[in-house]
């Protein structure tokens, strides 16, 4: 179910192993093989769509072994670099034909450590074993392969450093790079962006939480080996009475990737209203990056509509005594019927401070937009030792003062739950539904969404289901 990535020391040690493994066990040099893998890859480029601007950029490829001996193409890496139309545009990538196979050919976006003019990102091109090995002279064929804006806006692609809007026939292009286990032996990248540079963002920390929630239920083992709780417990937020029904926790298939579905119901009375909640079992997260793809619902999926429900992603630790300065707590909470003074929809972002439950005092800073958000929505809050900082959708959504800046570690959160049961009396049975598609959580590291979107698409490419690489603290 999962594939847990190695440390960056570990992944560069088995690509020379793969690359020497065979000299060393023929009692050759090392240096043999490296040597004759040296400049073993040419790369012709031609685009399937020329114009200055379009709704999807066509670079199509071969590859071509001009060594002496075979190449396995599954150790063979293809950048193409080109600049975002915008900070927090994501793309998406497809493969129209190839003489290879569509299904052999895998495409990830990437970010530059170092931005120039013309990059900041680039879409590396791999092959999987199924591609097999090139001969000697040998092309891999015609790989018609395009890429678009995730919300299909046109994009300009003029200013994009590998872009050749006048290349309507294979020829070899320079301006793409090709690495060979590792070594790049085709191309110049954009100034300063050697491709076998770490492309992480500088500083200490890196290590990674993400799940995509590719689970059979609420009660399948590897959801509890994998650090997270599915709560039964009563008690609040919510409608007194209320019960916390891990049952109402779902898995299931959505648009090609798997996702978790919360499900909170009630037919008007606090014994029949049940909530839902999941939440990891170590408050090990603090400084870095979080994010989750997340669907919030506006109607609920039967019944009558007008309940003040919220549904949320956050992170927390607890309040050890009321107006406690080490409490922390940051939220992305949508109440699609309003609630808390509130008569219609609402997104918040809420960094808390501290809180007193009774007689009620807070200490936080919110931002908030008053519309629906209905559907997916990619949530992004960063946390470093200057501010918080929060995204949708890739667009700066607030930040908030060093106030608020956590003194303790947090648990991630998802839950959904209603407020009271003053927005709507009916007796009538209702439910809502709230998805998520995966959680990220870097740590001691500030990524951009486009970053974050980057990092998603390889981990997916990669096969990777679940890894958790933060430290208990």
């Amino acid at each position: 179910m999962s594939t847990r990535p190695t440390g960056r020391r570990t992944r560069a040690a088995l690509a020379l192993t793969t690359l020497l493994g065979s000299a060393v066990l023929a009692g050759l040099p090392a240096t043999t093989t490296a040597a004759a893998a040296e400049g073993a890859v040419s790369v012709q480029y031609r685009t399937g769509s020329g114009g200055a601007t379009a709704d999807q950029s066509e670079p199509w490829f071969k590859v071509r072994n001009t060594g002496s001996s075979p190449v396995q193409l599954s150790q063979v890496k293809i950048r193409y670099y080109f600049k975002a139309d915008a900070p927090g545009a994501s793309y998406r990538f497809a493969c129209s034909w190839a003489v290879r196979g569509c299904s052999a050919v895998t495409g990830t976006f990437g970010t530059l450590a170092r931005p120039t003019a013309t990059a900041d990102r680039y879409l590396e091109i791999g092959f999987t074993p199924a591609a097999g090995s090139l001969a000697p002279g040998a092309d891999t064929g015609d790989m018609q392969l395009r890429f678009h804006r995730s919300d299909w806006q046109t994009l300009r692609q003029s200013d994009d450093y590998s872009f050749g809007g006048d290349r309507t026939s294979y020829t070899d292009w320079p301006r793409v790079t090709a690495q060979l286990a590792g070594a790049t032996v085709w191309g110049t990248a954009p100034e300063g962006n050697d491709p076998t540079d770490p492309t992480d963002p500088p500083g200490e920390g890196g290590q990674t939480l993400f799940d995509d929630f590719d689970y059979a239920s609420h009660t399948d083992p590897d959801l509890s080996a994998h650090g997270w709780s599915v709560r039964s417990n009563a008690g609040g937020p919510g409608v007194p009475g209320a019960t916390w029904d891990p049952s109402q926790v779902t898995f299931a298939s959505s648009g090609g990737t798997s996702v978790m579905n919360l499900r909170t119901s009630t037919a008007g009375t606090g014994a029949s209203t049940t909530h839902t909640e999941v939440l990891t079992r170590g408050t090990k997260f603090r400084n870095g990056t979080y994010a989750a793809r997340v669907r919030f619902s506006d109607a609920p999926v039967y019944g009558p509509d007008g309940d003040r429900v919220v549904q949320t992603f956050f992170t927390i630790n607890d309040l050890k005594a009321p107006m406690a300065d080490d409490y922390a707590e940051y939220d992305f909470e949508y109440l699609p019927n309003g609630g808390w003074g509130e008569p219609s929809n609402i997104l918040y972002t809420t960094s808390w401070e501290t809180y007193n439950p009774d007689p009620w005092q807070a200490v936080n800073q919110h931002s908030e937009s008053r519309q629906s958000f209905a559907g997916w929505h990619d949530l992004v809050v960063t946390i470093d030792d200057s501010a918080i900082t929060y995204y949708v959708d890739g667009r700066h959504f607030g930040t908030h003062d060093a106030a608020y800046l956590p003194e303790r570690p947090m648990s991630i959160n998802f839950n959904q739950w209603l407020i009271d049961l003053d927005g709507l009396t009916s007796t009538t049975p209702r439910a809502y539904d709230q998805q998520v598609d995966y959680v990220l959580h870097v740590k001691d590291q500030v990524l951009t969404p486009a970053q974050v979107a980057s990092r998603i698409q390889a981990l997916r490419g990669a096969g990777t289901s679940f890894v958790d690489e933060v430290p208990a603290p």
